[in-house]
């Protein structure tokens, strides 16, 4: 991100000595610092609300029934990993943080995760298959409820925020598909193959697996119960409907989106006995320092994003690119969020509120870019957070897969915008 805002910053005064904008770039800068402190105060009173409802349903245990519905998939994409063993179970838990929109709880459990794949890992320093293929989903950014982007869009005055819901759904499902798939190819490649693998290291990962015992013959242990894909069928025909649902009836069913999806969160968590009021205040009080929280980032963003539009760079970049990309269906306008979204998901955030500022939240623009921010995450910042708090340095395919997952919810986002909501 240090890259990214001082070549903004020198592409502004460039363009700015080209166009002789400088008295207009100044003032924007100024102008962009104040819009981000008013953007954050519209946008505190959603982030608060949608904060105190996601604390109700982790309350309720949504985080340990979300992580049972993904088990089945989770024990077959990784084989080598044992069932019980901690990597498996923090793994679960890390993606299933993600899926809920709970990105607060995902970081440790994939901290977790990250430190158990390490001690099985065959070679000390490099990413093994598990981790790459790990962090394929996790940088694809799976997610079911993208309850920031709603907020996002509920601050800017939308008038459905959760229409995107349908559309980020088909978007991220694609990122995670194409990520998956992607390490499961690129590791046959001779240019990503694993070195040679560390006898200490491989003496490590043996002790380190806690193979389970078999049971003694007529002892009455009961075995443990086989993963169900009974719930995941069940989700996933959830969602199948929904998206159905909008490409069928439109705003007509878009419209009850957010009604159902608040009733849902408090009633899920009356049912399993939370005092869904004191629930929701903790969250809520969290959500409002967060608010806080990231008016400084935005500052940085929207300031030098504003400079760099007063100065011309960004018409200049719409219109050199532009004829390329719309000959493929993909807005140039939205070109600066695909680029920006795996380095840093604060400088997105700051670019998709400013689309949805500028062009309306409810235009084309506006849902293409919400949707494309929450379709995916922050793929640099994930690997580098990640793999530094475990010493790997070699990443081997982790880059190209994360990336490769980016490219395709970019993509999505347009087609699903286009088909659903336009």
């Amino acid at each position: 991100m240090n890259v990214a805002f001082l070549l903004i910053v020198l592409a502004s005064v460039v363009f700015a000595a080209i166009t002789g904008t400088a008295d207009a770039v100044g003032m924007a800068a100024l102008g962009g610092a104040k819009a981000a402190v008013e953007l954050v105060l519209s946008l505190a009173g959603s982030i608060t609300f949608f904060l105190g409802l996601t604390a109700i349903v982790e309350e309720a245990g949504g985080l340990k029934l979300m992580a049972k519905v993904i088990r089945p998939v989770m024990r077959r994409l990784f084989p080598e990993i044992p069932a019980d063993h901690p990597a498996m179970g923090a793994m679960v838990m890390n993606l299933a943080a993600n899926a809920l929109g709970l990105g607060n709880a995902a970081t440790p459990f994939g901290l977790k995760a990250m430190k158990e794949l390490a001690k099985i890992a065959p070679r000390k320093g490099e990413a093994s298959d598990a981790m790459c293929l790990f962090l394929a989903i996790n940088t694809s950014g799976l997610a079911i409820l993208p309850t920031g982007i709603i907020a996002l869009r509920a601050g800017l005055g939308s008038t459905d925020p959760a229409a995107i819901l349908p559309s980020t759904l088909l978007a991220t499902g694609a990122s995670t598909c194409v990520g998956v798939t992607a390490a499961l190819l690129l590791r046959r490649l001779p240019l990503f193959a694993a070195s040679p693998a560390d006898p200490d290291a491989t003496h490590a990962a043996h002790a380190a697996v806690a193979w389970p015992e078999p049971a003694d013959a007529g002892d009455g242990a009961p075995e443990p119960p086989a993963d169900s894909w009974w719930p995941l069928i069940g989700v996933l025909a959830t969602l199948g409907g929904l998206v159905a649902a909008v490409h069928v009836w439109g705003s007509a069913a878009s419209a009850w989106i957010l009604p159902a999806l608040i009733a849902g969160m408090v009633g899920f968590g009356a049912v399993r006995g939370v005092k869904v009021y004191e629930a929701f205040l903790v969250g809520a009080k969290e959500g409002f320092q967060l608010a806080l929280g990231i008016i400084p980032y935005l500052v940085a963003v929207l300031a030098v994003v504003s400079m760099l539009r007063a100065s011309g760079g960004i018409d200049a970049l719409v219109g050199g690119v532009g004829g390329v990309f719309a000959a493929i269906g993909f807005p140039a306008e939205v070109l600066p969020l695909a680029l920006l979204r795996p380095l840093t998901g604060s400088g997105a955030f700051a670019i998709t509120a400013d689309l949805a500022k500028t062009h309306g939240v409810d235009s084309a623009i506006g849902l293409i870019a919400t949707t494309m921010n929450g379709s995916t995450e922050t793929t640099f910042y994930v690997l580098a957070v990640y793999f530094g708090s475990v010493g790997v340095t070699r990443a081997r395919y982790a880059v190209a897969a994360g990336l490769a997952a980016d490219i395709a919810g970019a993509v999505v986002s347009v087609i699903a915008v286009n088909w659903l909501l336009l």
